[in-house]
């Protein structure tokens, strides 16, 4: 076969360029299609939904803790003392003065019997503060100071000594300190202002751990991983990761809410097995679709697997307005009869009537959002919508009332 031939033409200015036979038009046109190919790949990879149906990840310790490891509540009754006369009223709240006569008997001061105490500047508190795992005596924890009299403010108020037991009745820690109160007021001639509130407030590490609360972390061979959720496959999830990380055999999926795990029983080994298997990367399947309805303040909360079906919502609004006038009932002067008050009653009902309208099926969380805004509803009335969508069974999810 003949090569195929290439001739040269003059090109400006007075130079030669080399005009391409058909072997270099096929070479021309397999380059660009592969230039428009990959333009057309690496478009498709910006506006392809990345990650619509890839799972989403997370770390361990996100999804589960160590059964067994956990903070723990304590309370304690005390006294707040040092307010500015906006204490407890003794004589309402009988207990704050017994407090006080019990607080200056372990003093060695006693009272006279039958004298009462009326001091408005000391206040019964409840204080409750969260015992963090491990921690040992010694260290300092926050605490909360809430009265539970007729105080007016707790504000300038110090904390004395006060024990802090757990539910067994042991004394775990020992509050005492200033309070920190975030709101203000202010009375005077019967009028007050008062901003956010001042019977509760807080002190910053004001207890002390007296005994430290034991933990099973170094018990037994295994340990117990609970997860936040209960699921299936977030289970096998985090037994597998455990063990392509550790080894097979590792963890085991006992339930949708039990991993265990078999570990070092050396206790610095052990330490840093769980600081190594907390961080592993799990991918989480999608999470079970739900719809939180909170019916006391009328917060609606969707989760991004919520999906709607094609439907038709017609909402509208009924009000009942009553209405009483008073009025005064005279008889005549020679009658004998007495001057009555008599209201008048008016009772009036409207009914606002609201249009048919359709909702198109969503599959994503913004399609379900448009939807229902197309309604024009409050989020009192979409407590009763998607109620009743759920009942239609056009709403793929789970209603949840709190």
């Amino acid at each position: 076969m003949t090569p195929p031939r290439s001739s040269f033409v003059a090109s400006p200015p007075g130079g030669l360029r080399q005009r391409p036979g058909k072997a270099g038009s096929a070479a021309d046109a397999w380059l660009r299609l592969l230039i428009a190919v990959a333009f057309a790949l690496a478009s498709a990879a910006v506006w392809w939904p990345a990650g619509a149906h890839a799972a989403a990840t997370a770390r361990v310790k996100e999804v589960a803790s160590v059964q067994g490891v956990r903070s723990n509540q304590l309370q304690g009754l005390g006294l707040v003392i040092g307010l500015d006369g906006t204490g407890d009223q003794t004589t309402q709240a009988p207990f704050t003065a017994q407090s006080l006569t019990a607080m200056l008997q372990q003093m060695g001061v006693t009272l006279p019997p039958g004298v009462p105490v009326q001091s408005k500047n000391i206040a019964a508190v409840m204080v409750t503060a969260q015992l963090p795992p491990f921690a040992q005596p010694g260290q300092a924890i926050d605490v909360a100071v809430a009265s539970i009299g007729n105080a007016k403010s707790l504000r300038g108020g110090t904390l004395v000594a006060t024990p802090l037991k757990g539910a067994d009745g042991r004394i775990y820690a020992l509050a005492q300190g200033n309070l920190i109160v975030g709101g203000a007021g202010a009375a005077a001639g019967g009028s007050k202002v008062q901003i956010n509130h001042l019977s509760a407030g807080r002190i910053p590490e004001g207890a002390t751990v007296e005994q430290a609360v034991p933990t099973p972390l170094h018990q037994g061979e295994t340990l117990d991983l609970g997860l936040n959720s209960n699921d299936f496959a977030t289970a096998r999830a985090v037994a597998r990761a455990i063990n392509e990380a550790k080894g097979d055999g590792t963890a085991a999926a006992i339930d949708g809410r039990l991993v265990r795990v078999r570990v070092p029983t050396d206790p610095d080994a052990r330490v840093g097995f769980l600081a190594d298997i907390e961080n592993l990367p799990i991918g989480l399947e999608r999470r079970a679709a739900r719809i939180v309805l909170n019916a006391r303040t009328g917060s609606v909360v969707l989760n991004d697997a919520v999906t709607l079906g094609a439907c038709a919502v017609a909402h509208g609004s009924l009000s009942v307005t009553i209405s009483a006038t008073p009025q005064v009932s005279q008889p005549n002067p020679l009658a004998g009869g007495q001057t009555t008050v008599t209201e008048k009653t008016d009772i009036a009902i409207t009914q606002q009537g609201g249009a048919l309208v359709q909702l198109p099926a969503g599959a994503k969380l913004a399609d379900v959002v448009k939807a229902l805004n197309a309604l024009g509803a409050t989020p009192q009335d979409l407590l009763a919508i998607l109620q009743a969508i759920k009942s239609a069974g056009a709403l793929n999810a789970e209603i949840e009332v709190i």
